[in-house]
């Protein structure tokens, strides 16, 4: 169907009859959360924290967190199922002025920045399988094929998301059955052991829980294609809780598997702590295996933030007259021009190699908009409770609260850790302020006139 002939609601953005199921939804949110940080982190943890039991609960309380999170934003948008996610959010729920400062950093670099972290990603494993192969060329080349299958339009995207990701979860718990069956076992314990609490109430677990949450980000990622869902009221808190189940199981386990099947002493202030566990496993082959196993993940993910990152612009579009190009759709329903601006950021940013520095810069600003976002939740049950709700947060007032306790801890660990970082991110979010009273001021074209104000 096309974008011409299935008319779009004028407020939700939704094209009728595109059809994103619950379970491509889900595949989204499983896609974006998995990338190298699962990878990666236990070698760092592991170093202050030698405890098997203690590891495992950090990714617990980790997951639980994210989950927290999940039931604030399932409200949200069950109550505004609107694509483009803190946008949405933070305009309704405060003022439209901030949820252009949240659009306009998920719209430049919020998710082309991780494109280009996760195909440099790509770029650097698929060397580790075939020694002669060029990490740039590479991860340029699976930018641009993930683009043009989302040039394809919205039912070409889905097939291509679901299949890479139920590739990735098949071989994640291939090598998960592999680790536990061929791995030779090490001393340690999974069970609560004499001196456990002491690691628990550390400095070190309470650091170990900021990183652990980074590698959960992306839970909310259906929230920016909640217009592009059937029934968005009951399939958004669906696929998002559904969705970070799954990736809590596999984070646990794979923590389990590492340390089952490596000693720590060779795990403790590793990076590629998985090439370490996969030679441990399977010998000198383990760091090829491994290495292609990221690779063909990492492509599903770089698919859904290709996928789910141009939605904040075509929102933007929809509203802002300067911003209008964006919003439009191709005949088979993508926003190519909005797509098409998010490959040439990305692009952008790994000819120049500057990705990392823009993480670094955006940290900061992404966690002050989705504590809002979930701050909005109790302003709204407060200022508007009569507002329709189709879902209501579970374990509210609580739950929101864990999320925003996690959430501001994160916020003064960068404040204190990467305080030019952070304050940079801050006047990258508020210029946006200046922009967006530059935008809104532009007149609006003939035939245009259903912007939301």
């Amino acid at each position: 169907m096309t974008a011409s002939d299935a008319g779009t609601a004028p407020w939700t953005g939704r094209l009728a009859g595109s059809g994103v199921s619950v379970l491509v939804a889900t595949a989204i949110v499983v896609a974006d959360m998995i990338g190298v940080g699962v990878f990666t982190s236990l070698g760092f943890q592991v170093k202050d924290i030698p405890s098997g039991f203690s590891i495992l609960l950090l990714w617990t309380v980790g997951g639980i967190v994210a989950l927290c999170g999940v039931f604030a934003y399932s409200e949200l948008g069950a109550m505004f199922p609107r694509s483009s996610g803190e946008y949405n959010f933070l305009g309704r729920a405060y003022h439209p002025a901030f949820g252009f400062l949240a659009g306009w950093v998920s719209a430049t670099v919020g998710f082309a920045a991780p494109v280009a972290l996760a195909a440099m990603a790509f770029g650097e494993y698929a060397k580790s399988v075939v020694p002669d192969l060029p990490p740039i060329p590479l991860a340029i080349a699976v930018v641009w094929l993930v683009s043009l299958v989302q040039l394809t339009g919205v039912r070409h995207s889905s097939t291509f998301q679901l299949i890479s990701t139920i590739i990735k979860v098949a071989l994640i718990v291939a090598f998960l059955v592999a680790g536990f069956v061929i791995g030779v076992p090490q001393p340690i314990a999974f069970t609560p052991q004499p001196g456990d609490l002491a690691h628990i109430v550390s400095g070190p677990f309470a650091i170990g829980l900021v990183f652990v949450m980074y590698s959960f980000s992306g839970w909310n990622a259906a929230t920016y294609i909640i217009g592009e869902m059937n029934t968005p009221q009951q399939s958004l808190p669906r696929a998002l809780l559904t969705g970070t189940l799954i990736v809590l199981v596999l984070y646990v386990a794979l923590n389990a598997v590492f340390l089952y099947s490596t000693p720590v002493g060779a795990l403790a202030g590793q990076l590629d702590v998985a090439s370490v566990a996969g030679s441990a496993i399977f010998g000198s082959l383990g760091g090829r295996i491994v290495g292609a196993m990221i690779c063909v993940g990492l492509i599903s993910s770089i698919s859904a933030m290709m996928w789910i990152g141009p939605r904040v612009m075509m929102t933007m579009g929809e509203d802002i007259p300067a911003l209008r190009v964006f919003s439009k759709r191709s005949a088979s329903g993508a926003p190519a021009y909005a797509v098409l601006f998010q490959l040439a950021v990305a692009n952008l940013l790994l000819f120049t190699r500057s990705f990392e520095a823009v993480l670094d810069f955006i940290q900061f600003a992404l966690l002050f908009c989705s504590f809002f976002t979930v701050a909005g939740v109790i302003k709204l049950r407060i200022t508007a409770p009569d507002l329709p709700r189709p879902y209501r947060a579970w374990g509210y007032p609580f739950t929101p609260l864990v999320f925003l306790l996690v959430t501001a801890f994160m916020m003064y660990y960068l404040l204190t850790e990467r305080p030019v970082q952070s304050l940079s991110g801050m006047l990258v979010m508020l210029s946006g302020l200046l922009i967006y009273a530059v935008f809104r001021k532009r007149p609006v074209a003939a035939g245009n006139s259903h912007h939301r104000e």
